[in-house]
Order: C-alpha cells, then sequence, then structure tokens
C-alpha cells in the first residue's frame, strides 16, 4: 500500500503536473464567487490553453530521453496549473501549501471551494483525488479522476493514479489498460513501464 500511494502521489499529486505553486498565499477566508456556470475561463485562455497543450503533448510523445521530456513535462505542468482565475490559482496555491505542511482537512476544504466555484479546474480534481487515494477513499477518488480525465483526457498522471486504484480493486485488466494509455502519451513515465510488465503475464494468466 505505501508503495502504491507514493507513486500515486507522485504521479497525480506531487508531479510537475500539480506541483507548480506561484502567487501569494490567500487569506484563509473563501471569497465570495457567483454561480459556477459563470466561471469558465474565458474563450481566449481557454482556446490559447488547449493549443498549448497540444503542441507540448505532441513534442512529450516525440522526446530524446528523459531529460527532455522531464522539461516538457514542467511546461504542461504550469499550464495545467494555470485556471484562469486569479481566485482560483490563489486557493490552488493555499491548497498545495496545506498538502506540503500535511494538512489534509484544509487542503481539501480549499479544493472543495474552487471545485464549487470553477468545476474546470482540472489539476483541483486531481489533487483532490490524491488526497482522496491517499486516505484509503477510494471512492471519491475514483470520482474525481473520472471527472479529471472527462476535462483532460491525456492527463497521464491521473491515468496512472486510475491504474493504481483499479489494481487495489482487483481489476487487473483494467488497470493494465489505464497503465498502458498513460505510456501511450507520455512514454518516459518512471516506473510504469516495470508495473506493465510484471502485470502482463497476470492478466494473461501465465505464471510469472
Amino acid at each position: 500500500m505505501r508503495t502504491a500511494v507514493f507513486l500515486c502521489l507522485l504521479l497525480f499529486g506531487a508531479s510537475p503536473l500539480a506541483a507548480q505553486v506561484t502567487g501569494p498565499t490567500p487569506p484563509a477566508a473563501t471569497p465570495e464567487a457567483p454561480a459556477a456556470a459563470t466561471n469558465a475561463p474565458p474563450p481566449s485562455f481557454a482556446s490559447e490553453r488547449a493549443r498549448r497543450l497540444d503542441e507540448l503533448y505532441s513534442r512529450l510523445r516525440e522526446a530524446d530521453g528523459a531529460r527532455q521530456a522531464r522539461a516538457i513535462e514542467a511546461q504542461i505542468g504550469m499550464i495545467m496549473a494555470q485556471s484562469g482565475s486569479d481566485t482560483a490559482d490563489l486557493l490552488m496555491a493555499r491548497a498545495q501549501q496545506a498538502m506540503q505542511q500535511r494538512q489534509a482537512d484544509l487542503a481539501l476544504s480549499l479544493l472543495d471551494s474552487v471545485i464549487d466555484m470553477y468545476p474546470e479546474t482540472v489539476e483541483a480534481w486531481s489533487r483532490r483525488a490524491t488526497l482522496h487515494f491517499a486516505r484509503r477513499e477510494l471512492g471519491r477518488a475514483l470520482t474525481d479522476i473520472e471527472h479529471v480525465l472527462r476535462l483532460e483526457p491525456r492527463h497521464y498522471g491521473a491515468m496512472v493514479g486510475l491504474g493504481m486504484m483499479l489494481q487495489q480493486l482487483g481489476e487487473d485488466k483494467q488497470a493494465l489498460a489505464a497503465f498502458k494509455k498513460a505510456i501511450e502519451i507520455n512514454p518516459h513515465i518512471e516506473r510504469v513501464p516495470q508495473i506493465i510488465q510484471r502485470l502482463q503475464p497476470k492478466v494473461d494468466g501465465v505464471e510469472l
């Protein structure tokens, strides 16, 4: 269990996809906000974000070695961490700080606020899934992961997290599919090829 939690935190909680924290720490009180439907990022922001992610994911698949891949992952992480809202970004930074300080309840409360007000913020769902997974709340973590992948189907870190959860539920075949999909998007993910190598014979019914 400890290994699973570590890898899941590494890949979709503490990876560059989620660990980019910028800006000042927001106040403890949650700012007032209009209904979630009015809080979508402006079209220009969304279209530019999509364009940049398309470009970076393409470059990631073709990266020449781990060092180049890590640099591209960091760029993807910076874009994924941007919500298009200063309020959401401030709350996300505060939530990340709370996670780093092991204040899980505070981090969950802040992420709940971001998701309630800005439900299209992919990394809020991803980080909340990480916290639920670490607390062994697999049902809640799976629900959040589904939202992540609905908003960003190429979120390879979330796919790895999904694979870990499915393994714990005994769904090895589905877990293997999730790991393979993650590797298709990012061939440079550490440790996952070894997991696939160990899991494939089990799924195929071959003695290890």
